[in-house]
């Protein structure tokens, strides 16, 4: 395995247990619109400062003839993605199971997309793992 396949899912996997600890740790009092505004700017801040370490030379206007709808859309997507975690765990949603159940929901729903429109193929071993991550959201709940 490359290193880049690796680094990119240790990444995703520290990002995403920073970015859950953070949501769950945003005082309660503050608009969660002003929180979704300020972590935006601070977001947008540390990408201009890595752009011209990471790409020195690189021409953002030049780069801008390769956007597609898929950009903005994603803007959308994202803003729902902060806001929605955001009023879960202000709605009692407990940090170590509000992530795992949107998790599970979601690889559901991206599993046709993955098949019908990427052309993925999923074997009866991912199957019988989905199940078992369904039967894992079914236990979870009984009290």
């Amino acid at each position: 395995m490359s290193f880049l396949y690796l680094f990119s899912m240790a990444l995703t996997v520290m990002a995403n247990v920073a970015y859950h600890y953070c949501q769950k740790a945003i005082s309660p009092n503050l608009n969660p619109l002003v929180s979704l505004f300020l972590t935006y700017l601070s977001g947008m801040l540390i990408v201009l400062v890595c752009v011209p370490l990471f790409y020195p030379g690189l021409s953002i206007r030049s780069e801008a003839r390769e956007l597609n709808w898929a950009t903005f859309a994603l803007g959308f997507a994202i803003v729902g993605l902060e806001l929605g975690f955001l009023l879960a765990y202000r709605a009692g949603w407990n940090l170590s199971l509000g992530a795992l159940y949107s998790n599970v929901m979601v690889t559901v729903l991206l599993l046709p997309i993955g098949i019908f429109v990427f052309k993925e193929t999923v074997t009866g071993r991912h199957w019988a793992g989905l199940v078992l991550a369904m039967s894992g959201l079914i236990l979870l709940g009984r009290k």
